[in-house]
C-alpha cells in the first residue's frame, strides 16, 4: 500500500493540507512549514498538549540553528520526560496518530532499514539531500526519476519532502514522478538518518 504524491486535501475535519511555503530551497521556510503542520496535527490528534508542542518547537529551532536536525515528534517525547528505552514506542504512537488524520495516510514500512541508500540520487539531487537531512526524512529508494520513496517517523515530514521531490524532478526533467511518502519505526528512522546524513 503506497501513499502517492501529489496528495489530495487533508482529512475533511482535520488541519490544513500538508505543503511547503517555499519551493526554492529556503530551508528555514521548509523547516517552519514542517514544524507548523506537525504542531497543528499533534494538537488536533490529541497526541500532545499545546504547551508541550510549544516547548518542543523551541528545542527544534535551537537544534536546527546549531546545525543539528531534530524532529518535533522526538522533541515532544523528550519534553514529556520519556526515557530513552520508551522513545521508540512513544514516537511511533505519535506518528500513528498523525498518519490517521493525513490523506492519504502514509503506510508504515517495517523493512526500510534494510534498503540501500540511493547515493546516486543524492548526488544528482544535492538540494533534495540537504532538505531530507533537515527534515530527517531519508529517501528510501529511487528508481531513476520515475519512482522515488521517502520515509520518516514523522509522516508530515515525509509528505513535505515527497512534494519537494516531485517539484524538483518536474522542474529539471518535465516529468511527474510517482513519489511515495511512508513511515518508519523509530529504530529504522534513527539508523537510516545516521547512515544517510552522517549524524
Amino acid at each position: 500500500m503506497q501513499a502517492a504524491v501529489p496528495f489530495p486535501a487533508a482529512h475533511p475535519h482535520g488541519p490544513p493540507p500538508v505543503g511547503c511555503r517555499s519551493t526554492r530551497g529556503d530551508f528555514g521556510e521548509i523547516i517552519e512549514a514542517c514544524l507548523d503542520k506537525t504542531a497543528e496535527s499533534l494538537v488536533f490528534s490529541h497526541a500532545a498538549s499545546p504547551a508541550d508542542v510549544s516547548q518542543a518547537m523551541e528545542a527544534v529551532r535551537d537544534a536546527q540553528a546549531d546545525g543539528r536536525p531534530l524532529d518535533l515528534l522526538e522533541a515532544v517525547a523528550r519534553v514529556q520526560g520519556h526515557q530513552e528505552e520508551f522513545m521508540g514506542n512513544i514516537v511511533r504512537t505519535m506518528g500513528d496518530r498523525l498518519a490517521v488524520i493525513l490523506n492519504p495516510s502514509p503506510p508504515l514500512v517495517p523493512f526500510a532499514g534494510k534498503l540501500i541508500a540511493p547515493s546516486q540520487f543524492y548526488e544528482s539531487f544535492d538540494q533534495i539531500h540537504k532538505i531530507a537531512r533537515v527534515l530527517l526524512s531519508p529517501v528510501i529508494y529511487a528508481e531513476d526519476t520515475d519512482a522515488i520513496g521517502t520515509a520518516s517517523a514523522n509522516p508530515v515530514a515525509a509528505m513535505i519532502l515527497a512534494e519537494e521531490i516531485r517539484k524538483t524532478v518536474f522542474r529539471r526533467f518535465g516529468i511527474r514522478p510517482f513519489v511515495t511518502a511512508a513511515r518508519l519505526d523509530y529504530e529504522s528512522w534513527t539508523f537510516l538518518s545516521r547512515k544517510h546524513f552522517e549524524l
